[in-house]
């Protein structure tokens, strides 16, 4: 029942020739009606959080990824499933921006970057010719290379929120493709088209962090923290006002409120989440170049977070597990050369019959060959 119906029929009266629905009896689901173990409890608030929102595919998933690594070979384990962490959690940062914020930012690599190269610079690197390195500790390198994206993050939002639609796609596409250039050309600071190499994670309690193992639980920490981080946010007061405005930034407006503010805001948190993984990309690589924040890679993390549905979190991984799958096996079935018109072709199929993503792709089946359908053939 809609609510134009219920609006309807409660503005006829009792005059109303609309037939109201007979109530129906709530059906008795011990399950539905069991207590929540910690409602009364003082447990924290994440606890009945993760009580709440944790299903049995959560878990099955949680187990699956916590144990992949030790069965799985090094190559997988480093190349393929590291990799896919660190590009959805890029790809989650234009994921929050589009799907619940409603703009889409092609600078969410450049974000990335702008991390990776002040991690490089200010931390320990080989910068060749460039002549500033100020060669700083990790542990102080890293948060100022997170604030500084961060901040740089605000600054393009600040700078694109004023606009809708194709004209902030062109703004950020635009700021990223300055910074390219900037990076390419300047040999002082960035080093140019060699940028700035050896570039590694710290040795911490005497482990090695690049390890395929301890890189991939790094990764995955990392991405379970933004995933879930995103998940809370969006349901928090600011999430609710965020998601209003993407549906009617007047109506919330003239409601009170600043929809500049929290449009700038959201860049910030996206930024953030960008940011971190430009520097376990930087790690990853070992190196930070300007073809890391070329126009092809402003593109790709689009393409990421559409494959996998930008309305869904969880979309922005199952996106860049195939992105990365595709980069990294397709080679042997076509030349590498032409790895962008596999993933371009892919992306057309996905967009043409699921605009919803992957996700959305597997909603559709499910709705239509589940359990549901069957009972509805049946009755």
């Amino acid at each position: 029942m809609s609510a134009a119906y219920w609006r309807r029929a409660m503005n006829t009266g009792a005059q109303s020739s609309l037939p109201l629905p007979r109530p129906v009896a709530p059906s008795v689901s011990p399950v539905a009606n069991a207590p929540e173990p910690f409602a009364d409890s003082d447990a924290p608030r994440w606890l009945k959080y993760l009580w709440r929102t944790l299903k049995p595919r959560h878990v099955f998933v949680l187990l699956f990824v916590l144990l992949f690594p030790f069965v799985a070979t090094p190559f997988l384990t480093f190349q393929v499933a590291a990799q896919s962490f660190i590009l959805g959690l890029i790809a989650l940062s234009l994921t929050f921006l589009g799907g619940y914020g409603g703009m889409v930012s092609l600078a969410q690599m450049t974000v990335a970057g702008i991390a990776g190269y002040a991690l490089g610079i200010l931390g320990v690197s080989s910068t060749g010719a460039a002549v500033v390195h100020l060669g700083w500790p990790w542990w102080v390198a890293v948060p100022f290379a997170l604030l500084i994206a961060t901040v740089c993050a605000t600054l393009i939002g600040w700078l694109s929120v004023r606009t809708e639609g194709i004209y902030t796609i062109m703004i950020t596409l635009a700021i990223g493709v300055a910074f390219y250039y900037l990076v390419l050309q300047n040999y002082s600071l960035f080093n140019g088209f060699q940028g700035l190499r050896e570039i590694y994670p710290p040795t911490v309690f005497g482990i090695g962090w690049r390890d395929p193992i301890p890189f991939y639980f790094l990764s995955l920490v990392c991405a379970l923290a933004g995933y879930f981080g995103v998940q809370w946010i969006v349901r928090t007061p600011f999430g609710i006002a965020l998601q209003g405005i993407r549906d009617n930034p007047r109506r919330m407006a003239a409601l009170g409120f600043h929809v500049v503010a929290h449009r700038v805001a959201a860049y910030a948190l996206a930024g953030l989440l960008a940011a971190v993984g430009g520097v376990l990309l930087v790690w990853y690589n070992g190196l930070i170049t300007p073809g890391s924040v070329s126009t092809s890679w402003l593109i790709n993390i689009l393409v990421v977070a559409v494959l996998g549905g930008m309305g869904h979190p969880i979309g922005a991984f199952l996106g860049a597990i195939v992105f990365v799958l595709l980069q990294t096996f397709a080679i042997d079935l076509i030349d590498r050369e032409r790895f962008n018109l596999v993933i371009g072709g892919v992306f057309f199929v996905i967009v043409l019959f699921s605009p919803d993503g992957l996700l959305g792709l597997w909603a559709r089946l499910r709705t239509r060959f589940g359990p549901n359908q069957a009972l509805t053939k049946v009755g």
